[in-house]
């Protein structure tokens, strides 16, 4: 990355998360949650280095230290992964945020803040996707690589937490222009 000044090195950060498709960044939280052995959430500077070079991220020690002390608001040495990701999302905004947790409510039927591969199925809408209307996949298509992009080859757990459900989306949003099409999109898709 060119630049050295933190905030832009979280950005490039983003972009190349975001680079890998709209479950990038969920992918980075997956691959910190696997070095994160005590189950603290939390990563020192080495484990979170580790973790940016074993997910592929292109940057430098100097870089990874300057995006760490960022990070670490309260200087104690350790960053808690849940901040972090949320510092990597793409701004959003109210609308959007609104929307995706409406969509992620109607989905968590019991309220535990965890959502089945069960629950997903009928009530995702697929009418609306450019390669079902198109004709170029199924139904079962469409509802598979959706399911997919929650979890990752090592990961199939079956469940989609709020979290991983607004880091999907957080990836859809960087790609779309305006808030009205996000919301309409998202009110189509989910029955809204």
């Amino acid at each position: 990355m060119a630049s050295h000044k933190p905030t832009d090195l979280l950005a490039g950060l983003r972009q190349q998360c975001l680079a890998r498709g709209a479950a990038g960044i969920k992918g980075l939280g997956r691959a910190f949650r696997i070095m994160d052995d005590d189950g603290n959430k939390s990563l020192d500077l080495l484990e979170f280095t580790k973790g940016l070079e074993d997910y592929g991220l292109v940057v430098s020690k100097e870089e990874a230290q300057q995006v760490f002390k960022l990070c670490d608001k309260d200087r104690s040495g350790t960053i808690n992964f849940d901040e972090f990701l949320e510092n990597l999302r793409p701004p959003m905004s109210s609308a959007r945020i609104t929307v995706i947790n409406r969509a992620f409510k109607k989905l968590d039927r019991t309220g535990d803040g965890v959502v089945t591969v069960q629950d997903l199925c009928g009530v995702y809408n697929v009418s609306q996707h450019p390669k079902y209307k198109s004709g170029e996949w199924t139904e079962e298509q469409v509802f598979l690589t959706f399911l997919n992009s929650f979890d990752s080859p090592n990961d199939k757990d079956g469940k989609v937490t709020q979290e991983e459900f607004l880091n999907y989306y957080s990836g859809v949003s960087a790609s779309i222009d305006t808030d009205e099409y996000f919301v309409t999109m998202m009110q189509n898709a989910w029955k809204l």
